[in-house]
């Protein structure tokens, strides 16, 4: 009888959460009207996180260098006066209750906000922007929702994006009736730049991923001593810059990718020449070339912890060989990455949609 009680107050907080947290993704209020003066403008919407948040800072590069081609374009956010600060920008913002949209315009709508697609008004041309493809069917209920729900019938509905080519795929598998196209993502190379070598003997991860898997796998090493005389640093709650600046100081870097959009991290350490190991959370398998780091099978963690402990017996050993290979993975994904990529990307995508007005 105790248990059954405990697994009613259980699933009663499940369910509060779960509503509290469908309510967190609605979209805000904005009007819509019928006419059409001039050309078409692109707003992305985005949640109003002042905290580091990669998906955000994605849109508001977006948002910049479609005004570099000329496309008018602004970032729109729920509340009156917010702007992401956590980095440099001088993007245009724009909140949702002084903005109108019409049929000429696009709205850019993150996956994030589902649950709440289905209020969106009808008249301006609708764009998800899937950053983490993977996360497309959270809070959907099934099976009380129609087929190819939360996209499927939505007012305006015109294209999916996504930001790696395992996503691209996976969002035409599940929505063959929808347009989907690739915006590669800009590791930067101004902030991401590559560090020299020799290196301190400091290991860095983000921390929100995988932790209870993380916490085996420090546990483990440590047992085994793997981790004696190394550093081991949480990259958390930092700017850009100090981010940065740990990746370069770093020679290894612990990839905990779980299903990602893309994976931004390691992408990035490897772009600041730290040696990557880990999971390469299935869209990352674009750039885990074991050519220059140590990719994992996805959950096994002791392939994980050998993986780690060959890498620092390398750096013990054959130093010049394992600064030789993280170069290699740094120019790799600075060749990629680019700003340039991005602009030809989003010109493609955008330019034809106006100019069809």
């Amino acid at each position: 009888m105790i248990n059954r009680f405990k697994g009613q107050a259980r699933d009663f907080v499940h369910a509060r959460l779960a509503a509290a947290e469908v309510r967190r993704r609605q979209i805000p209020q904005f009007q819509v009207t019928t006419a059409t003066t001039g050309p078409g403008r692109v707003y992305y919407l985005a949640p109003d996180n002042p905290h580091p948040s990669g998906g955000v800072r994605v849109i508001y590069r977006h948002v910049d260098l479609l005004a570099e081609l000329g496309i008018p374009a602004v970032v729109m956010h729920s509340e009156p006066g917010f702007r992401c600060t956590w980095f440099t920008n001088q993007t245009p913002v724009v909140p949702a209750a002084e903005a109108t949209l019409s049929p000429a315009d696009i709205l850019v709508v993150p996956e994030w906000y589902g649950p709440g697609l289905a209020q969106l008004p009808a008249g301006p041309r609708i764009v998800v922007f899937n950053q983490r493809a993977y996360d497309t069917f959270d809070h959907i209920p099934y099976p009380d929702t129609t087929p190819g729900a939360p996209y499927a019938g939505l007012p305006g509905m015109t294209a999916l994006l996504a930001v790696s080519d395992d996503n691209v795929d996976l969002l035409r598998y599940a929505f063959p009736e929808i347009p989907v196209r690739l915006t590669r993502n800009v590791v930067d190379p101004e902030v991401f730049a590559p560090g020299g070598w020799p290196r301190a003997r400091r290991i860095a991860y983000v921390g929100h991923r995988r932790a209870a898997e993380r916490d085996q796998l420090l546990h483990i090493l440590r047992s085994r001593g793997v981790l004696r005389d190394w550093e081991i640093t949480l990259i958390a709650g930092r700017t850009e810059q100090q981010t940065a600046e740990i990746m370069r100081q770093c020679a290894i870097f612990l990839s905990f990718s779980d299903r990602e959009g893309f994976g931004m991290p390691p992408a990035e350490a490897m772009a600041c020449g730290a040696y990557v190991v880990g999971y390469p959370g299935l869209a990352g398998r674009e750039f885990f070339d074991p050519a220059y780091c140590s990719p994992v099978p996805d959950g096994d963690l002791l392939a994980y912890a050998r993986a780690v402990e060959q890498a620092c017996a390398s750096y013990r050993d054959e130093p010049e060989s394992m600064a030789k290979r993280a170069a290699a993975g740094a120019e790799a994904i600075r060749d990629r990455y680019t700003v340039a990529g991005l602009r030809d990307d989003l010109a493609a995508f955008y330019r034809p949609l106006l100019a069809a007005d």
